[in-house]
């Protein structure tokens, strides 16, 4: 376990060098990773296929690809993201530099998960590495083909000391966390999103959980079913169902329920053909413990289609459940798995009251030809994003934040949204040591006078045309304050008077 302490405290120091702060520098690893997801996507491939049988399809496409996208957006974009960021200014600072100085946080632990055992660790990293940080990243254990080829390829292609993997379980975890980081980044569940919030609050440490729940699907009694059940039917059961983001179950209406049925069916069919077990690109459970936990679902339930599994192959096939009730085991936790239990509402109300009584979740659907009803449901609910008329969809977006909200997760990342989370945004004001009777008015000792000015400085808004013209006045009335010959002053004080009484009236005119 020393070994951990010291691999974090080698990144530490690796980062107070100051070798990360340079753009050319982060530009450089994230060319050097783009290089290795191009050259090493034979093994990512292989690695995948064996935690979880993914198709090179869907490991390409879920995996490799938006990692690719997530790079060459973070290339494109990263020098007008790092630039100094400039800001408003008051009328009392209109001669000072204010601006948003974006630095980095220092070291950040990424912890990934197992159902996109590639994909959430290195999403997260890509955004760290652009912000200037030193990353240490733990993949999951349960995924342990593809935590190895982190272990075996990052070092090829990444500085070594900046960005160090280590793998293990619960007590390599347990000690990581030990540690003190800038930043802690968790996908997983929200039973160990609590553990990890926990153990970063002893060093005040910041964190993103990526967590979960049970993102609610609802059909409209008016939409094509057999566009939206095909649609559904995708992100609900690829990947096994082991997506966060996966429709967890159906709200639909009583006199359409098997209608849902039926084009849920036909979708799977026409996805993976009569002999589900045999396709190329249906996956598997993770772990013989999670099947086990998931089989243990379906007891009591009313299956309309599938319901089987093989423990020594970890299969599962798609399973609908139908008439199920909310207090059912099935609707108390996220199922992460291929079961779509299906509840009956009697109204777009009924539907909403339904979603709103329950924690928060990290995606909510929405299907109906009305878009009224749809801006509705986003109006009058809570999720960490929403996709109408499609799933999963949101996650693609780079310009659109990923995370959850409430028991679903905190934070969020994608694009600019992981160059922030990763960045301390520092405030920047710099002025000049001239001009010093300018700053009289703040210096005791506090007459009427000055505090009528300050009243006035601090509750009178402009607008920039209207700060332009006033600002003239009152630089000119700063200036009189410290003019000692009380003659001149007399004579300005006329003159200032004037000019000050023809500026509010043009601005009240205005």
């Amino acid at each position: 376990m020393e070994k951990i302490k010291q691999t974090v405290d080698r990144a530490r120091a690796a980062f107070n060098t100051g070798k990360t702060r340079p753009l050319a520098f982060r530009i450089q690893q994230l060319k050097s990773l783009k290089r290795m997801l191009q050259e090493r996507e034979s093994d990512i491939l292989r690695a995948l296929k064996a935690d979880l049988n993914k198709s090179e399809y869907n490991a390409y496409s879920f995996e490799i690809m938006q990692a690719l996208a997530e790079v060459d957006h973070m290339l494109e974009k990263l020098p007008e993201w790092a630039a100094p960021e400039r800001v408003g200014k008051t009328i009392l600072t209109l001669a000072d530099e204010t601006y948003i100085h974006r630095e980095p946080l220092g070291v950040v632990l990424v912890i990934g998960t197992w159902n996109y055992p590639f994909a959430l660790v290195i999403s997260p990293v890509i955004g760290a590495i652009a912000a200037g940080n030193a990353v240490v990243m733990k993949p999951s254990e349960v995924s342990e083909h593809t935590a190895k080829l982190f272990e075996e390829m990052i070092p090829k292609y990444l500085d070594n000391e900046l960005y160090p993997v280590i793998n293990g379980g619960i007590p390599e975890t347990t000690e990581l966390l030990k540690q003190r980081f800038d930043h802690i980044m968790y996908t997983g569940s929200s039973g160990v999103g609590k553990i990890i919030m926990e153990a970063a609050s002893k060093h005040l440490t910041p964190v993103t959980l990526e967590l979960g729940g049970k993102s609610p699907c609802y059909i409209d009694n008016d939409c094509d079913l057999d566009v939206a059940c095909r649609r559904i039917a995708w992100g609900k059961y690829t990947n096994c169902g082991q997506t966060c983001i996966a429709p967890d179950y159906i709200l639909c209406h009583p006199s359409i329920q098997g209608k849902v049925v039926e084009s849920l069916k036909k979708a799977l069919k026409e996805f993976y053909g009569d002999d589900i077990k045999n396709s190329p690109d249906y996956e598997r459970i993770a772990t013989k413990r999670h099947l086990k936990r998931l089989m243990s679902l379906l007891e009591g339930q009313k299956i309309a289609h599938g319901g089987k599994g093989d423990e020594n192959s970890r299969f599962m096939e798609p399973t609908i459940l139908t008439d199920v009730d909310p207090s059912a085991k099935v609707m108390q936790d996220e199922i992460f798995g291929p079961i779509l239990p299906i509840v009956t509402i009697r109204s777009l109300d009924e539907a909403i009251k339904f979603i709103n009584e329950r924690e928060k979740p990290l995606a909510l659907y929405a299907f109906s030809k009305d878009n009224k009803i749809i801006k509705r449901m986003i109006a009058e609910t809570s999720s960490g994003g929403v996709t109408a008329n499609d799933v999963l969809m949101h996650f693609s977006i780079p310009g659109l934040p990923f995370g959850g909200v409430g028991n679903s997760g905190m934070g969020a990342y994608h694009g600019h949204y992981s160059f922030d989370t990763f960045s301390h945004r520092r405030s920047c004001l710099i002025r000049g040591l001239k001009m010093e009777s300018m700053n009289n008015l703040r210096y005791p000792p506090g007459t009427p006078k000055k505090r009528e000015w300050a009243k006035f400085f601090v509750t009178t808004h402009f607008s920039k045309r209207k700060m332009g013209l006033a600002a003239i006045a009152i630089i000119g009335i700063l200036v009189a304050i410290v003019v000692k010959n009380r003659r001149a002053w007399l004579g300005l004080k006329a003159l200032l008077a004037a000019s000050a009484a023809q500026i509010m009236w043009r601005l009240g005119k205005s």
